[in-house]
């Protein structure tokens, strides 16, 4: 069983920057894709940032050029972990983060984990 676990969320003020670590219990490489999703009160979860087990990212438009995600790739270590840099945050950003990971089945479907969530609040 896959467990994620994030941290690193909090209270920031807007222009303010934090950083969002997701470890998973088992090596990243298991993973075929990983990423952060968000969603607000009343709102859909959202894909935030993506990045495929070969290092393709994709971000959302709202986030791109703000946000950078990256994934511990030191196949001496066997880290198992992802972060999420966010900078010049603004309320808008203001939701509950959550880590993502998808693993390929041996019949060719994919399931998907999740964290248990963080929440980021952007706020004066």
């Amino acid at each position: 069983q896959v467990q994620l676990v994030e941290s690193g969320g909090g209270l920031v003020q807007p222009g303010g920057s934090l950083r969002l670590s997701c470890a998973a219990s088992v090596s990243i490489f298991s993973f075929i894709a990983m990423g952060w999703y968000r969603q607000a009160p009343g709102k859909q979860r959202e894909s935030v940032a993506t990045i495929t087990s070969g290092g393709i990212t994709n971000y959302a438009d709202s986030v791109t050029g703000r946000f950078t995600i990256s994934r511990d790739n030191s196949r001496d270590n066997a880290r198992n972990t992802m972060a999420l840099q966010m900078n010049s945050l603004k309320p808008g950003d203001t939701a509950v983060y959550y880590c993502n990971a998808k693993v390929l089945l041996t019949n060719g479907r994919s399931v998907d984990y999740w964290g248990q969530g963080t929440q980021v609040t952007v706020s004066s």
